[in-house]
């Protein structure tokens, strides 16, 4: 097998990956991803012990154990293009042997779940309550880079999206990914369930205005109102079908959790962001401690 070029994986001084800096052994099998760098603490203080910690530009990593459970927390900064560089930076310490540069003949997968914040799309999915997302629909681009195919389901359900929406190839190709059934059913209680969908943007891409007007202004509430069978869009955000559509290629295990801090149909904002986020952080660590 012909090894990969220092070019295409980029191996620090210290035999690290480029951005995540980070080792092979430095981390674990189970990783829970964050936005927000300083989120890793506010996870990684509920570990019963913390055996390694890296940091490089956005990219912090906490590394330690729940119980008998080893777990990493990385961070991911904000949007596609940074998961981009977080899956397959995990995926490479994971399934690239580093002194030979060649891809390992047995593959690891590895479990990948999301806690995130959100923004609600539907009036009874209210502030402060948890959605898991049984799909990630990325209208961000990121998924049409690589080679991919889509199921009958997922073809079924982005025929209807495209239908409904009226949602045009100008924009971008919309993809979808589903989530891990393996993980999504140990988050049933207490959460919501719905597909999320993930833009390349905050403002303008989840139909915010302040003083620039939009191609789409209908997106918001053609999102809303989709419907295909028992499916509905519950939430948007910022990373989730990118970890879903390159987790699902890459062979992971992933599931993307949010809290929700906005209803974009009710137009109310949670009173207190970050302690919706520490319940969803605690009722979350408690789940994976169990996950075998």
């Amino acid at each position: 097998m012909k090894p990969i070029a220092s070019s295409e994986l980029i191996i620090n001084g210290r035999g690290a990956i480029y951005h995540l800096d980070l080792r092979p052994e430095e981390l674990a099998t189970t990783i829970i991803t964050v936005g927000d760098p300083d989120r890793v603490k506010e996870v990684s203080k509920h570990f019963d012990t913390i055996e390694f910690q890296a940091q490089h530009r956005e990219f912090i990593t906490h590394t330690g154990y729940i119980g008998k459970k080893r777990v990493s927390v990385v961070s991911t900064g904000i949007g596609p293009d940074n998961i981009d560089i977080v899956l397959n930076e995990l995926d490479a310490l994971a399934n690239i042997d580093f002194e030979t540069r060649t891809i390992k003949p047995e593959l690891t997968s590895l479990n990948i779940i999301r806690i995130g914040t959100s923004g609600s799309l539907q009036e009874d999915i209210p502030v402060d309550g948890f959605v898991a997302g049984t799909h990630g629909l990325g209208i961000d681009n990121l998924l049409n880079y690589y080679r991919h195919e889509q199921n009958d389901e997922e073809k079924l359900l982005l025929q209807a999206f495209s239908t409904q929406t009226q949602f045009h190839h100008n924009f971008s190709n919309p993809y979808i990914s589903s989530a891990s059934a393996g993980l999504l059913k140990h988050f049933v209680d207490g959460f919501h369930h719905g597909i999320t969908v993930t833009c390349p943007g905050f403002y303008g891409p989840q139909g915010r205005v302040l003083r620039l007007g939009l191609s789409n202004p209908e997106l918001v509430d053609r999102l809303t109102g989709f419907r295909y069978g028992q499916h509905r869009i519950s939430n948007f955000e910022m990373e989730t079908s990118a970890i879903y559509g390159l987790g699902k290629l890459m062979g992971h295990h992933c599931l993307s959790l949010n809290a929700i801090v906005a209803n974009r149909v009710a137009r109310t904002f949670s009173k207190d962001g970050q302690a919706a986020v520490n319940n969803l952080i605690v009722k979350s660590l408690g789940i994976i401690e169990q996950i075998a």
